[in-house]
């Protein structure tokens, strides 16, 4: 565009406005110096699984391509804005879970099911190992009928391939609430990897994953 023929400014703004409106000129900001590129995920969507500690799930999923996010919180019980000690006390009903965003164009619901079967055992009752209650429940929560049809399928699936010696219990239904748990449980093995529980549950669960190719290695596992 030749500014120049334009003798006065004033119209010349008024040009360059105009063409801006009718998406001639398109504006884009660049981040400043030191500042991460923020990308936004219009072609997202979500899923949320519960399958033991919350820890274990978002480590595991972090390492999928396609993923987003990950995110540790609670649902499906009927307190609101719950605390972490309250949902450990068990009278919440809520379960331990991840919400996922992923991008259907790199990553099918399906095979996320298929990662999340692999990830926990989903046939023991109100337990994964040593961490007994019902918030560590295995449990699918769907965002729509959609998704409901995929798990219930996947589910059927799975339980008749028989990888499993007794029955597969996960529950799967609809999503009513999803509360995200406090800052300090987010990203838990990535700033804590040589605590405890870290070391011994979660490092070993991760290589085998990693062994199998069910998920990524990241830099530094």
């Amino acid at each position: 565009m030749d500014w120049k023929k334009f003798k006065n400014w004033k119209t010349a703004v008024l040009f360059y406005i105009f063409l801006s409106n009718i998406g001639f000129i398109s504006s884009t900001t660049n981040p400043k110096k030191g500042e991460p590129k923020i990308e936004m995920s219009h072609n997202s969507e979500k899923a949320t699984f519960g399958g033991g500690c919350f820890w274990c799930m978002e480590a595991v999923f972090n390492r999928v391509n396609g993923v987003v996010k990950v995110e540790s919180g609670y649902a499906g019980g009927k307190t609101k804005d719950p605390t972490y000690r309250e949902v450990c006390s068990g009278e919440t009903g809520h379960a331990e879970v991840i919400q996922i965003e992923f991008q259907p164009d790199q990553i099918s619901y399906e095979e996320l099911l298929e990662i999340f079967w692999q990830a926990h055992d989903p046939t023991t009752i109100n337990r994964q190992g040593a961490d007994v209650g019902t918030q560590y429940r295995s449990i699918i929560f769907a965002y729509d009928d959609h998704q409901k049809i995929i798990a219930d399928s996947s589910k059927k699936l799975w339980d008749n391939k028989g990888v499993y010696k007794n029955p597969i219990i996960t529950e799967i239904i609809r999503i009513s609430e999803f509360y995200s748990a406090e800052p300090y449980h987010q990203d838990y093995f990535k700033y804590n990897n040589s605590a405890g529980y870290c070391r011994l549950v979660i490092s070993p669960k991760i290589k085998k994953l990693q062994e199998k190719n069910i998920i990524k290695k990241n830099n530094g596992d």
